[in-house]
């Protein structure tokens, strides 16, 4: 009776149409992007707009119906997904899908949480500005999972995480309460930066409705390279070369190992090779310039040059075109669904200290050999951030269920290496439910009490997003 009486109420409150209680219905939204869980729930419900979601969850404290945020839910570590209780709803933010302003003079855009990321850089970039976040996901992944999570994606180095891109939020509190903060100040020390606490919760906290981005400059000019190098230790060099060199025009530098790149070529022939043999790793950069094109391809054939010289890099390809660097960079983008098609694999978004991504790979690689002979590193990621993918697949003979089987053992193995180096086993997927007890073994019990107690006077009831985090 509690149920349906709360079902009722939300039909009420934004249109029976828009409360899904059917199990084809709910499908879509009830399984993680990977294809791993499926949880189940009492309803999907996909409120229009901030008031709308704000009366559902006043709904949802009345009734004590805990909410599981969802926007593209293209998460990986089962963030956005109910569990197997049934109790939950799924609360979709879709709906919320307006550009509210853009504003060129003080470089923000306005955007509702469920605006598709493309959708923002595509409305920055019609005025003449540029929205940097950019991730594999972009055509599906919303801005308030972008922000619930922190993401980072392929520009951090220049322009930090989705935090740093963030000037204000709107956000419905655990108590159905509108937070208006959406007021665009790159200054504001009035109190508690209360933004902050939202971004990176993954909705356990509140639901972020709407935010102000920062959008910057379109560059003049955008060249990418791809850099054949020996060892991590001189992809290194080559990222302190470039910065020395180019200064804050260098946008992207990602690391790539050579079994990334046959397992895209592999899986997607059609991508060609740009290299006549095959090198230990690689290094694709990306300088963006407020000067001109001419003047990036300058600074990169001279850096390029250089490190040529210093033998730090052995070969090299500069793009002379859009489509070249787009090529480019789509064997970057291609490294995940390449691994997702050779078969299952073990997963980790880590991040450290950049002076010492070497010694980590060079350490664990050695260490996953001891222990699990013949297994294969994919190792890629954003290293002028200090962010790896660090992914294991089975030897080429094991069963990959055989081998998931000791994944508890291999993330330890990983886990625990990371940490001896001062750094973090969640770079930038969030805890969710994959490693919300993961991360007991390596936050110390001051900074658990913390989260705790903010959790706690911010939702007492436990119905934002429970399990997720902590």
């Amino acid at each position: 009776m509690k149920k349906t009486e709360f079902l009722d109420a939300c039909s009420g409150a934004i249109g029976a149409a828009h409360v899904l209680t059917d199990e084809a219905d709910k499908a879509a939204y009830l399984t993680d992007q990977r294809q791993r869980y499926t949880g189940t729930a009492l309803a999907v419900v996909k409120p229009a707009d901030t008031t709308e979601v704000a009366a559902i969850v006043k709904l949802c404290t009345q009734f004590q119906i805990p909410i599981v945020p969802q926007g593209g839910n293209t998460g990986l570590v089962l963030g956005s997904v109910p569990d197997q209780s049934g109790q939950a709803i799924v609360l979709s933010l879709k709906r919320l899908n307006k550009i509210r302003a853009v504003d060129p003079l003080n470089h923000t855009i306005t955007v509702e949480a469920g605006c598709i990321l493309q959708h923002i850089q595509e409305a920055a970039a019609a005025a003449q500005c540029l929205l940097p976040l950019s991730l594999a996901a972009e055509g599906s992944c919303t801005i308030g999972g972008n922000l619930s999570t922190n993401a980072g994606g392929t520009a951090v180095l220049r322009y930090g995480n989705t935090r740093e891109l963030c000037l204000g939020l709107e956000v419905v509190t655990a108590q159905g309460e509108i937070l208006h903060g959406l007021r665009g100040l790159r200054k504001d020390n009035t109190g508690y930066d209360l933004r902050d606490l939202f971004i990176g919760a993954e909705g356990t906290l509140g639901i972020i409705t709407a935010a102000v981005l920062k959008i910057f400059p379109q560059p003049k000019g955008q060249l990418t390279a791809l850099a054949a190098i020996q060892t991590p230790a001189d992809a290194l060099r080559l990222l302190s070369l470039v910065q020395e060199r180019c200064g804050a025009t260098l946008t992207g530098f990602e690391l790539m190992s050579d079994l990334c790149l046959q397992l895209v070529a592999k899986h997607f022939p059609q991508l060609q090779f740009p290299f006549a043999e095959h090198h230990p790793h690689y290094v694709l950069m990306e300088l963006s310039d407020s000067e001109s094109a001419a003047h990036a391809n300058t600074l990169l054939e001279a850096v390029i040059g250089a490190a040529l010289e210093q033998d730090i890099c052995q070969d090299a390809v500069l793009a002379s075109s859009t489509a070249q660097s787009r090529a480019l960079w789509q064997l970057r983008e291609s490294i995940s669904e390449a691994q997702a098609k050779e078969g299952k694999n073990i997963k980790h978004d880590i991040s450290l200290p950049i002076s010492r991504i070497a010694e980590f790979i060079t350490v664990t690689d050695a260490l996953l050999q001891e222990h699990f002979p013949g297994c294969r590193n994919v190792t890629f990621g954003h290293l002028g951030d200090g962010n790896l993918h660090y992914n294991v697949s089975p030897p080429v003979a094991t069963s990959a269920d055989q081998f998931i089987e000791r994944q508890a053992d291999i993330n330890r193995l990983v886990h625990d290496s990371v940490d001896r180096m001062n750094g973090s086993i969640s770079a930038e997927h969030g805890l969710g439910a994959l490693k919300r007890d993961e991360i007991l073994r390596y936050k110390s019990p001051v900074e658990i009490a913390l989260m705790k107690t903010i959790k706690q006077a911010l939702d007492p009831l436990n119905l934002m997003n429970p399990g997720k985090v902590i």
